[in-house]
């Protein structure tokens, strides 16, 4: 399935981009922006990296530097007359708009690593969504200057912000930052590196130099899951890559995540995805 580079165009006297969509949603597209999406008015199928859900109006999404995704509506919301009937509020900004270190200066630690999170999607429900809906409505009518300081106001209600979701599976869009250094760090290296082979508990503990105990209660912490879980969802999430670009069959798609064959394969990941692959690749296609 072949991902567009589509980009709204950005005014030259502006950092970051706020735009009111009223055309028909784009197809299936990434680039290089953070996108924060409110649907205004609109219901049918969101896809984003290998998440497939439905959407309705007050949907809002944060998602992360060349994640594709499409919000296709259903066909009640395309008229002859009328023409397409659905609505949407996007803001974008790159990752250096504000300079190179903004993000990383030791106060918005919390609000980097959300940015972090969104290159597996974000969907935001309960308070965050109450506080950031009325800012993301008024902010396309701002002057240029109003809707810098009530994009910072959006960026502090992100950076405090609890009540999210995580699309993706962690293996399809999984962030590495290889200048940092600490131990949880170097456990997300040697998965990413061994995921496909036999990666293991003694092979993670032997490369961080951790015991298993402080392994484990840290990568739970970390990540909300133990070690072995999301093994299997980083071999299903990079899977779900394979069956989108459909070069390879099933079997080839399964062996070459790491799975041993092809029954445990369809097995677990019809327990994460609640589809089987096949069903997953026809979605797509």
């Amino acid at each position: 399935m072949k991902i567009e580079n589509i980009r709204l165009l950005k005014e030259p006297e502006k950092s970051f981009i706020v735009f009111k969509e009223n055309k028909e949603f784009s197809p299936w597209h990434h680039h290089p922006e953070f996108e924060l999406v409110y649907i205004t008015k609109g219901q049918g199928k969101r896809m984003i990296g290998d998440h497939i859900a439905r959407f309705d109006d007050g949907d809002l999404i944060l998602l992360g530097t060349y994640l594709p995704h499409e919000w296709l509506c259903d066909k009640t919301f395309y008229s002859e007359t009328e023409g397409f009937r659905g609505e949407g509020i996007v803001i974008q900004f790159l990752y250096d708009f504000l300079g190179k270190i903004f993000f990383e200066i030791p106060e918005n630690s919390a609000l980097n690593k959300l940015l972090q999170d969104a290159s597996r999607g974000i969907k935001f429900s309960n308070n965050t969504k109450k506080l950031l809906i009325p800012l993301v409505k008024n902010i396309v009518e701002l002057s240029n200057s109003e809707r810098l300081y009530s994009l910072f106001s959006i960026f502090k209600i992100l950076s405090e912000s609890k009540d999210y979701t995580l699309l993706c599976s962690p293996g399809f869009m999984e962030p590495f930052h290889a200048n940092e250094n600490t131990p949880m760090q170097k456990a997300m290296q040697y998965i990413l590196q061994n995921f496909q082979k036999n990666a293991n508990i003694d092979g993670i503990l032997s490369y961080t130099k951790m015991s298993n105990t402080a392994f484990c209660m840290a990568f739970k912490k970390n990540y909300r899951m133990t070690f072995k879980e999301y093994i299997l969802k980083i071999r299903v999430g990079y899977a779900c890559n394979l069956l989108i670009d459909n070069s390879l069959n099933i079997s080839e798609v399964a062996y070459n995540s790491g799975f041993e064959n092809i029954s445990n394969f369809n097995r677990q990941f019809k327990k994460i995805k609640g589809i089987t692959p096949s069903q997953f690749r026809d979605e797509y296609n």
